[in-house]
C-alpha cells in the first residue's frame, strides 16, 4: 500500500515543499567546536558557556546536578560549586544582618524613650 493521497507527506510532495529534519531551537550551531582544542563539542561550559568537548572539561562537585566545566574555568575557580552556594547564602544573610544592625543602632539611639 502506498501513501494516502490526503496524507500530509503526499500533499507536501505534490507542491514541491521540502521539510527539513528536526532543528534545535536556541542550542547554538549543531557542529559547534570545542573552544580549547577544536574537536566536536558535546555541550557548553556551565560557567562561561563556551562549547567544550569531553576531553577538555571536568564534572562539578558540590551541587545537586552535575555540570561540565571547561579546564580554563576549573583553573580559575575549581570544579566545586560551593562558592556559588556561598553567594546564594550571602544574598539572604547580608540583608538580614543589615536589618539587625539598623535595629541595634535605632535601639541604641532611641531605646530609652520607648515606653514613656
Amino acid at each position: 500500500m502506498g501513501k494516502s493521497p490526503n496524507s500530509p507527506a503526499s500533499t507536501l510532495e505534490r507542491y514541491g515543499i521540502s521539510v527539513p529534519d528536526l532543528q534545535g531551537y536556541g542550542d547554538g550551531p549543531a557542529d559547534a567546536r570545542c573552544a580549547s582544542c577544536g574537536a566536536l563539542a558535546v555541550g557548553p561550559c556551565a560557567r562561561c558557556r563556551n562549547p567544550v568537548c569531553g576531553d577538555c572539561c571536568v564534572l562539578t562537585t558540590g551541587g545537586t546536578t552535575t555540570f561540565a566545566i571547561c579546564l580554563a574555568c576549573e583553573r580559575r575557580g575549581g570544579s566545586s560549586l560551593t562558592s556559588g552556594w556561598h553567594v546564594v547564602l550571602g544574598w539572604f544573610l547580608k540583608p538580614i544582618l543589615a536589618l539587625l544592625v539598623a535595629l541595634v543602632v535605632l535601639y541604641w539611639l532611641f531605646g530609652d524613650r520607648v515606653g514613656r
